[in-house]
């Protein structure tokens, strides 16, 4: 027997784009009015201008961005134009219990994008994909109306979260050898006073002697992903169940509550 399997980098793609993120910090104390807080906004996202896959070399390149790519094609998930999040949080002003304090809200935003348009018109141009014929391969809902060529909606929604961080201050140490200053090699010892060179000692502490070593640098959080239900758009090309799993999810509003400590 006889096996040639040879393995071939046939194809290639192209994609051009721009990821873009801006920060903007406002803190209060700029107002002289004291130490309220800061106010902390970001935009991130990616805009898609161009992307062309090319299965082999004795092929037509074709464009596939702003595209509903089903799960069967292997080389990346659906490509909308573009894509982004806007977020806002609130931190509490320092030295106060509301320094441990975040809040805030995180928006999600999917632009429209053509829908499997290739299949759904029959069209033997891949990358004109609202080219095919009326009918063709279209679907057929229970209307009785042809899907012919169509885009996938916009799909935004909204995420609020609260996290609480517990800062409290260490307890004051006691003077003691290897923990004293110049390097923890004097200390002040004897009747008069006077300080004596003694050799340093670790003073570490490895265990825990009361409630507040747990609390320390605990946060708590409680959170809600997509408060509004928002289902996720139609898609007419993913035939096994109806919606763009790559980039979206049929998960609906979700409470979570979180616990983490920092050792």
């Amino acid at each position: 027997m006889l096996i040639n399997d040879p393995s071939l980098n046939l194809s290639g793609a192209i994609f051009e784009g721009l990821d873009y993120e801006a920060i903007y910090i406002l803190d209060s104390t700029i107002f002289g009015g004291g130490d309220w807080g800061r106010l902390t906004t970001t935009v991130n996202g990616t805009w898609l201008s161009r992307a062309e896959f090319q299965a082999a070399s004795n092929v037509k390149r074709v464009g596939i961005a702003g595209e509903f790519l089903p799960p069967a094609f292997a080389l990346t998930s659906s490509l909308p134009w573009n894509r982004n999040n806007f977020s806002i949080f609130y931190d509490g002003p320092a030295d106060t219990w509301m320094q441990g304090l975040d809040v805030g809200a995180i928006v999600h935003y999917t632009g429209q994008y053509e829908d499997d348009n290739a299949t759904l018109t029959g069209s033997t141009k891949l990358n004109e994909p609202r080219s095919g014929p009326l009918g063709g391969t279209s679907l057929t809902p229970p209307n009785g109306n042809e899907i012919r060529a169509r885009k996938v909606s916009a799909w935004t929604t909204l995420d609020l979260v609260l996290n609480y961080t517990f800062n409290l201050p260490p307890p004051a140490p006691a003077e003691v050898p290897g923990f004293a200053k110049d390097g923890g090699k004097n200390v002040r010892s004897g009747k008069d006073g006077k300080e004596k060179n003694v050799v340093p000692v670790s003073t570490a502490e490895y265990g825990c002697k009361d409630w507040k070593w747990w609390l320390n640098n605990t946060t708590v959080s409680l959170g809600m992903q997509n408060v509004m239900d928002e289902d996720p758009p139609f898609v007419a090309g993913s035939f096994e169940n109806g919606y763009d799993e790559s980039i979206a999810t049929i998960k609906g509003r979700f409470w979570y509550v979180g616990l983490k400590k920092r050792f």
